[in-house]
């Protein structure tokens, strides 16, 4: 059984487009972090990279999370 939660993302999924830009930016953000996590040892240049993109994801998190927040009260 979804939470209602879940119930507003899937029909956010299914009715905007900002949210599912948001959505695959998410997803490109945590495959480079995935890319990054699996090397044994990152460059400085790759660790200021990895944290840049942990910013990034959060700042699509929030973003996505507002727009559930908005719809909930719609």
């Amino acid at each position: 059984m979804s939470s209602p939660t879940e119930a507003i993302r899937e029909q956010l999924m299914a009715s905007s487009e900002e949210f599912q830009r948001l959505r695959e930016e998410h997803a490109r953000y945590a495959y480079q972090l995935d890319q990054l996590a699996a090397k044994t040892y990152l460059s400085e240049q790759e660790q200021i990279e990895e944290l840049r993109l942990k910013k990034m994801k959060l700042r699509v998190k929030d973003q996505m999370e507002m727009l559930v927040q908005k719809a909930r009260v719609a």
